[in-house]
């Protein structure tokens, strides 16, 4: 399993814009990738390209997720996905 931390530098966090623009970017990945808060168990991760599953995570502005693959090739997707949380959309 391959793991990348990001911090969500939205000021409104992973809501409404910036969720669809990080969902959209999953979905173009071809590993399945998952989102979950730090300290949550990795079995409550939620699939990252579902904006639905994003706006029920919660990540405010400043928190720490975790994205995981299980695709031993997915690190370049990982990277790009973490580029995305940790630009601020909104500015």
């Amino acid at each position: 399993m391959i793991e990348r931390k990001a911090t969500v530098a939205s000021r409104v966090g992973l809501h409404a814009r910036p969720a669809a623009i990080f969902a959209e970017a999953a979905g173009e990945q071809s590993a399945d990738i998952t989102i979950a808060l730090e300290g949550s168990p990795a079995d409550e991760a939620m699939d990252a390209s579902s904006i639905l599953s994003l706006m029920s995570l919660g990540a405010e502005h400043g928190d720490v997720v975790v994205l995981r693959s299980e695709d031993d090739g997915a690190g370049d997707a990982l990277d790009s996905l973490v580029r995305i949380l940790e630009t601020d959309h909104d500015a």
